[in-house]
């Protein structure tokens, strides 16, 4: 897939491009007509968390619980064929229960030697259920994984299967026997997901679609290869210079060494780093092709700033002190970009 420039300097995709994007646009909404039929509502959820997996990312789901994440996630599961592993995450859970360990065999023939039994992480669709409840030594076991697509255990790796993704799920209100993600980590997701409460008429729907004698269930519509190739072929969207400009100006304006708002270097302890940058590039990317153009724009940055960058910045102590929020830090960045 190629695209070429005219004599005004403008990108035009390839006519294969154009193709590409509009099959994809046919399969996606067959993919939100299966997932519309078990998940009623969250209609701004399943958008990013479906931009998520186009661009080949992670997802941190934070609600509190009976929103249906875990229902989200299987019904993914399902609609994209993807083989699917649910770890329910507890203080005493070990990085070996997610990883895999290895177990010492003897042969008929009296040969002892080490097998590597692998655990759950080896599949493509990891739900990390309330993540925030295990300790950090297991947390920071999932920290390679989602990073490398491998794994180390006893100096060996292991690699994952393709595609992998991790969607984990964080209940904001019970802080007793939580520990909080650290930086690293949070880094690594592509965009944390908020899960509010439906509006009247989803909940409506959902008493009634939910309580009768029988329910709706999810099909497969799209198969493992197929969500590659709609990876890579976000890959291959063009964006052009305001849009990569407008992301660079959105992110480095959200640092507090380099941010020229008042608001960011008095009430941010820390801002998004690069990661925040190549997730909104690819973001854009994505949410241009869920929608069926051909080129993401401004607004496109904008419509993910949120999701990208609320959980790779920190406020300070002054800011808490005085009431001030992420969301209120990230609207005003998003003043900047007009």
């Amino acid at each position: 897939m190629t695209t070429t420039v005219d004599d005004r300097n403008t990108i035009k995709p390839s006519d294969r491009l154009i193709d590409a994007i509009d099959n994809l646009g046919r399969q996606l909404a067959k993919v939100r007509k299966g997932i519309g039929s078990v998940i009623f509502g969250q209609r701004q959820v399943v958008e990013e968390t479906l931009i998520t997996l186009l661009a080949g990312g992670h997802v941190l789901l934070i609600g509190v619980p009976g929103l249906g994440k875990t229902r989200l996630v299987e019904t993914l599961a399902t609609v994209f064929g993807l083989e699917e592993r649910r770890v329910q995450f507890t203080p005493d859970l070990m990085p070996a229960d997610i990883l895999g360990s290895e177990v010492l065999e003897e042969s008929e023939t009296g040969r002892r030697s080490f097998r590597f039994i692998r655990g759950p992480v080896f599949c493509q669709l990891l739900m990390a259920d309330e993540i925030n409840r295990a300790s950090p030594r297991t947390q920071s076991a999932l920290l390679q994984a989602m990073q490398e697509r491998r794994v180390s255990v006893a100096g060996q790796y292991h690699p994952l299967p393709i595609p992998f993704h991790v969607l984990a799920t964080q209940n904001p209100l019970e802080q007793e026997g939580t520990y909080p993600l650290p930086e690293a980590q949070l880094d690594r997701f592509f965009m944390q997901v908020d899960v509010n409460y439906p509006d009247e008429d989803a909940e409506r729907e959902i008493l009634v679609a939910t309580t009768g004698a029988s329910e709706e269930t999810a099909r497969q519509v799209m198969d493992p290869a197929d969500l590659l190739e709609a990876q890579k072929l976000v890959r291959h969207i063009p964006v052009g210079q305001s849009v990569v400009q407008a992301i660079l100006n959105l992110v480095r304006a959200g640092r507090p060494e380099e941010g020229a708002l008042p608001e960011v270097r008095k009430h941010v302890s820390w801002g998004p780093g690069p990661r925040a940058s190549q997730a909104l590039m690819l973001g854009v990317r994505a949410r241009a092709v869920t929608e069926g153009r051909l080129a993401p724009s401004i607004d496109d940055v904008l419509a993910l700033a949120h999701p990208i960058l609320r959980h790779r910045m920190a406020l300070n102590f002054a800011a808490r002190a005085e009431g001030v929020t992420i969301t209120s830090i990230i609207d005003r960045l998003c003043q900047t970009l007009g």
